[in-house]
């Protein structure tokens, strides 16, 4: 399977959930983007967390902004991976509360974190986990840290 689910809490979080969906893309790994609310809708994240493994996702990456449930949420319902991605919201606090209500979770209910609107991390995570044990994906991986090795190489170069 090569298909990652992107959830966000509302249609705001988008431009930072858009660089999972970019770099996903660019590893040709199938996304499906949604907007499910923990908080305003409920019976669709318990839908989506029930089902999505039987919909063909290996790996979902949820962000949210502010109280920041729906990571935890969907990790509660769903045996896939879950990455979430805290977002810095117009009520959050300064992101904070986003960062610590995804990244403090309880034993057995584990969701990987990234940075504080870390989307394009959680793609490429997500693209890690695919990738071990599909090598079409890890040779695409591969070959990203190869020129992201060589860019850092090149500006030294520059600075000489």
């Amino acid at each position: 399977m090569m298909k990652v689910g992107i959830i966000m809490g509302s249609k705001s979080d988008l431009p930072v959930m858009q660089e999972a969906i970019d770099i996903l893309k660019s590893f040709n790994i199938e996304v499906e983007v949604d907007i499910v609310s923990a908080h305003r809708t409920p019976e669709k994240l318990f839908d989506y967390g029930k089902n999505a493994h039987t919909r063909g996702f290996s790996v979902i990456i949820a962000g949210a902004g502010g109280a920041a449930h729906l990571p935890g949420m969907i990790a509660s319902l769903s045996p896939l991976p879950i990455i979430g991605v805290p977002v810095k919201s117009s009520n959050s606090i300064d992101g904070w509360d986003s960062i610590l209500s995804i990244l403090q979770m309880p034993g057995g209910v584990p969701v990987a974190t990234v940075a504080l609107n870390g989307a394009k991390n959680a793609g490429i995570l997500a693209a890690q986990i695919i990738g071990s044990s599909n090598p079409l994906v890890l040779d695409k991986i591969i070959q990203y840290k190869e020129e992201l090795k060589a860019k850092v190489i090149a500006s030294s170069k520059d600075l000489k």
